[in-house]
């Protein structure tokens, strides 16, 4: 068995860039294995049990708007470092 597959079954996920909820970890929500080119990282990210904004909705509150327009914009640098980073993940699941 290869190092890459021991990373992939570690976290529990079913392949490289494919986030998945991890209900019991005591402090984050979600985990993928980040691939990006020859590069692999296992991301823990997102608050456990955090209300956030979630995809647009239809009639949406504009404290919601507010509250994703602040994530975004408080992460903005680290969301542009792309796919090994943990906030582009949150920013991608999450918000």
């Amino acid at each position: 068995m290869s190092k890459k597959d021991q990373r992939l079954e570690r976290a529990g996920v079913s392949g490289f860039n494919k986030p998945k909820r991890t209900p019991k970890h005591p402090k984050k929500s979600h985990v993928v294995v980040a691939k990006e080119g020859d590069k692999i990282k296992t991301i823990r990210f997102g608050e456990q049990g955090a209300s956030t904004a979630g995809k647009p909705k239809e009639g949406e509150s504009d404290r919601m708007k507010k509250k994703r327009a602040s994530f975004k914009a408080r992460h903005r640098k680290n969301i542009k470092k792309g796919k090994m980073s943990a906030a582009y993940w949150a920013n991608k699941v999450k918000w």
